[in-house]
C-alpha cells in the first residue's frame, strides 16, 4: 500500500469517483489507499458535493509549505498523551471540524467543539482554547455561548476558581435533547399562529401542518435519544484531567 501524500492524479481520481457516486471505501480500494485517507481528504476540502481536485491539491501544497516554515516545537510543550501522532491528531481535528461545519454549525463554534471533544479531559479554560486555536478570548466566548445554548457544553469551576468549559461524554444526547426542546417551542408558536390566522385559512392550515410535523419530529427525536443512550452509551474509564496530570497548569503557567 503506497504511503506519503496524495498526488494530483490521485486527487483527480477521487473527484471522478465522487462524481460517479462511489463510496469512500471503493475509491480507496481503487487507489490502494486507506479509507481514512480518502475520507480525510474529501472532508477537509469541501465534502463530497464540493470537492475539487485542483483546489484540494493547491491547499495541500499550501499546508505543506506552511508546516516547513513553522518554528520548531517549544521543548516545554508536553508531548501528545498515549503515544499519539501529533500530526495525525491535528489532521483529524480538521476533518472533525469540517464534518461538524457541514451539519450547519459555524466555523468557530465547530473548532471549539472539536478542540473540546478531542481532549481526554473534555474540559478546557478560555485561555486554553484561545491558545490552542490561536484566536481571541472574545471569539472563544462567543463560540461557547452558542455551544452552551445548543446543549453541547456546560460550565464549571475548577479548584482554582477558574471557569472551565466541559463537553460531557454524552454530548450528542444533550444536544439532541436541546434540539427537541427548541423544536417544541416552534410547535407551540406555530399553533399560536393557527389561532391568530384561522384554522380554515390557507396560512392557518400551513402552520398547522408545520406544527404537526415538527411535533412528531420533536417527540421522536427525544424518544430515540433516550433509547439510544440507555442501550448504546458506554461510560469510558476516567483518567486524571490533563490540567492535573501535566507538569504545568492548563494555562501554561509553571
Amino acid at each position: 500500500m503506497p504511503g506519503g501524500r496524495l498526488t494530483q492524479q490521485e486527487r483527480q481520481q477521487i473527484a471522478l469517483g465522487l462524481a460517479d457516486g462511489l463510496a469512500y471505501a471503493e475509491i480507496a480500494r481503487r487507489l490502494d489507499r486507506p479509507t481514512s485517507t480518502i475520507t480525510r481528504e474529501v472532508m477537509r476540502n469541501g465534502g463530497p458535493t464540493s470537492y475539487r481536485a485542483d483546489l484540494a491539491h493547491r491547499a495541500a501544497e499550501h499546508r505543506a509549505h506552511r508546516r516547513r516554515q513553522t518554528a520548531p516545537r517549544d521543548p516545554r510543550t508536553p508531548a501528545q498523551p498515549h503515544g499519539r501522532d501529533a500530526e495525525a491528531v491535528r489532521e483529524y481535528e480538521e476533518v472533525f471540524t469540517t464534518v461538524v461545519m457541514a451539519s450547519g454549525m459555524p466555523k468557530m463554534m465547530a473548532r471549539v467543539l472539536a478542540c473540546l471533544c478531542l481532549t481526554d479531559s473534555g474540559s478546557l479554560t478560555a485561555s486554553d482554547l484561545a491558545q490552542r486555536l490561536q484566536v481571541s478570548p472574545a471569539s472563544v466566548s462567543k463560540a461557547i455561548a452558542f455551544l452552551e445554548s445548543q446543549g453541547f457544553v456546560r460550565r464549571e469551576r475548577d479548584e482554582r476558581r477558574r471557569e472551565r468549559y466541559v463537553v460531557d461524554d454524552d454530548v450528542w444526547y444533550q444536544s439532541m435533547m436541546a434540539s427537541a426542546r427548541s423544536i417544541a417551542q416552534v410547535v407551540e408558536t406555530a399553533r399560536q399562529g393557527v389561532g391568530v390566522l384561522g384554522s380554515h385559512t390557507p396560512a392557518g392550515a400551513r402552520l398547522e401542518n408545520i406544527a404537526r410535523f415538527l411535533d412528531f419530529v420533536s417527540e421522536s427525536t427525544a424518544r430515540a435519544a433516550e433509547q439510544a443512550r440507555d442501550v448504546l452509551y458506554t461510560k469510558p474509564e476516567r483518567t486524571e484531567p490533563e490540567h492535573l496530570t501535566s507538569g504545568t497548569t492548563s494555562d501554561g503557567a509553571a
